[in-house]
């Protein structure tokens, strides 16, 4: 069984105790805070393990103690956590319809949120085909180059675009103004069609369209995307991709407005927010 993740290969020897404490430093980095047990349960080991695992991530700085029960992110943590909304239940709330796409269209989904010019990926539902797109969950991808980013990034408005890339204090990779031209043009089509392809602009054999998710003030929330072997997105794409993806889209939105009246995981600050 074959997974194309050419950035992100598992290593030949891979330390499982090694790997966990990353696991658990994305956890801090997208959630911006957790609890022992539900950080037990997402690595699937016992709380004991996860404790000895925080205390050497607190002794290095990567983790502190908050004032309640958890832990949230320690200063040598660079990146913030994905947004100041509960990530946690958008997780919670998205991942049945990732599941019912997954199964749909029998490719790979992504649940992910905009940070500046970046994008993290919050969780992944893999394919079921026997070569498919692995895991990018805690994946963190340039915001112009992913197809959900893409997606986003088209909602913005172009003063907040201009600056992100180009402005002063621009808090994404600075784009040449060859480039920066050119990703509007490329937005611009992709606010027409609704929708943003990847292809293979952020790993190498693998392609993905994306779209936005907004709720009923038109805020983005966060984007998802179904990520495919380059080789056979054309029969996927036209085997009806785009409107089981656009209406995957439209059930999610429906459900962030049931559970806040319309204003997303988190009215005041989306975890979208740049």
């Amino acid at each position: 069984m074959q997974k194309l993740r050419v950035s992100r290969e598992i290593p030949r020897y891979p330390i499982e105790a090694v790997d966990n404490a990353l696991k658990l430093i994305e956890l801090l980095r997208d959630h911006g805070s957790v609890r022992l047990k539900n950080a037990a349960a997402e690595l699937g080991v016992s709380p004991s393990t996860v404790h000895r695992l925080l205390a050497m991530l607190i002794y290095r700085g990567f983790a502190e103690r908050a004032r309640g029960r958890g832990y949230v992110p320690g200063p040598a943590l660079g990146a913030g956590p994905a947004g100041h909304g509960r990530v946690s239940e958008l997780r919670a709330l998205a991942q049945p319809l990732l599941e019912e796409l997954a199964a749909t269209v029998r490719e790979t989904v992504n649940l992910m949120v905009r940070v500046g010019g970046e994008v993290r990926f919050l969780s992944t539902v893999e394919g079921s085909r026997p070569v498919r797109v692995g895991d990018r969950q805690g994946t963190v991808l340039p915001a112009h180059r992913a197809s959900a980013g893409k997606a986003m990034l088209a909602r913005l408005d172009p003063n907040e675009l201009e600056q992100l890339y180009r402005g002063e204090t621009a808090t994404a990779r600075r784009l040449n103004e060859e480039d920066y031209a050119a990703l509007v043009r490329e937005l611009g089509i992709v606010r027409e069609r609704g929708f943003a392809a990847n292809f293979e602009g952020t790993e190498e054999g693998v392609s993905a369209l994306g779209m936005a998710i907004t709720n009923e003030d038109g805020e983005v929330v966060c984007g998802i995307s179904v990520a495919i072997p380059q080789s056979r997105f054309r029969e996927v794409f036209d085997a009806g991709l785009l409107g089981q993806t656009a209406r995957t889209a439209k059930l999610l939105e429906e459900r962030l407005g049931a559970v806040s009246g319309g204003s997303g995981p988190d009215r005041d600050q989306p975890p979208s927010a740049g």
